[in-house]
């Protein structure tokens, strides 16, 4: 059987915990060939556009995703072959011309909030992950992030929340909740889940003759 990386899909909504379960899954195999690819990085370029017009951009939307550039990448490194990740500057809103240097792994996390709905990546994965938490947690989750993080007012992130990422979420995101093999209740701190999950993933790699 030709030698094929195992693709790992996480998805869930802003401040669901996405990263502490890639961060956990990947603690659980460090030391393997594993590396994480973030849909986060793969946001449209706009420098065609006025920075006025960019402003209005929607990241909670599937159209502000190119797919067809992560699906290249991807493809890229199932075939064992290096990559250069983009890098979105969030200050101008558009992709920046730095890249980073990715080398193929064995095992690819790609994590981002809408990586369960292109059904191109879904064909990709091994197993797909949802993590599943309720919507006050992640608000006060995004919340904290947002000001701590990014400096962001209390009332600019309450009223990007109602107008545009909870509707986001019930509508894209939510959905996709369907396609997933393994749901998460509570991100990170689920470490029965977590375990379960990595149980799964030993598997596929032994499957694989990776271990």
């Amino acid at each position: 059987m030709e030698r094929r990386p195992a693709i790992i899909g996480v998805a869930g909504g802003s401040g669901s915990g996405k990263t502490s379960v890639t961060n956990s899954i990947y603690e659980n195999f460090k030391g393997h060939s594993i590396l994480v690819l973030e849909q986060d990085y793969y946001y449209k370029d706009q420098s065609q556009l006025p920075f006025e017009e960019r402003l209005k951009t929607n990241y909670d939307h599937p159209f502000a995703f190119d797919n067809d550039l992560l699906i290249e990448h991807i493809g890229k490194l199932l075939r064992y072959e290096s990559i250069e990740k983009p890098v979105y500057d969030y200050a101008l809103h558009t992709r920046s011309a730095d890249t980073i240097h990715v080398e193929p792994k064995d095992v690819i996390i790609l994590e981002g909030i809408l990586v369960l709905e292109d059904e191109r990546l879904r064909n990709l994965m091994d197993i797909k992950l949802f993590v599943d938490t309720d919507a006050d947690l992640r608000i006060i989750r995004r919340m904290l992030r947002d000001i701590q993080d990014r400096g962001r007012s209390i009332d600019s992130v309450i009223t990007q929340y109602v107008n545009v990422v909870r509707p986001m979420h019930n509508q894209f995101i939510e959905p996709t909740k369907r396609y997933a093999d393994v749901i998460i209740p509570e991100g990170g701190q689920n470490h029965v889940a977590i375990d379960l999950v990595a149980t799964k993933i030993q598997t596929i790699l032994e499957q694989k003759s990776f271990l």
